[in-house]
């Protein structure tokens, strides 16, 4: 993501771009994997922790990111796509690796659909399946 995109995208979602959430999103969007607060923090070593934490939550406000509790005790973070609403048709699996402790959005892969008894209201869903990811399991079939 270039940076007149990054603004027209901060823009769209009524947010304005400082340099600060410009590093912020362009973190996010060339990593390959969600990313925690501690993650972006490393990256973004010149950027204030705090200053990245209140950027993350204006983010997720305003339907930029989405967050993921993974199951590890560090909230992950992940661009929503251009289109998302984050509605609950919009989710999606998330794939937790117990080898690299990296954490997939597959945004293919829609969560399966819960049934609940009379009276419950569903308003999200956090579906994470765990196990070794592809580059961790072929570095075990190689090292084999």
């Amino acid at each position: 993501m270039n940076r007149e995109e990054a603004e027209a995208l901060l823009k769209k979602r009524h947010i304005q771009p400082t340099a600060i959430r410009l590093l912020v999103l362009k973190a996010l969007s060339e990593s390959k994997q969600s990313l925690s607060l501690l993650d972006l923090d490393t990256l973004l070593d010149t950027v204030d922790k705090s200053s990245i934490f209140r950027t993350l939550t204006l983010f997720h406000a305003h339907r930029v990111v989405h967050g993921i509790d993974d199951g590890t005790g560090s909230y992950k973070y992940a661009l929503c796509d251009a289109d998302c609403t984050c509605e609950l048709d919009g989710e999606h699996t998330h794939f937790h690796c117990t080898e690299c402790h990296r954490t997939f959005c597959f945004k293919n892969i829609p969560t399966p659909l819960v049934h609940l008894p009379e009276g419950f209201q569903l308003t999200s869903v956090n579906y994470v399946v765990t196990g070794v990811c592809a580059q961790c399991a072929q570095k075990h079939h190689t090292n084999s």
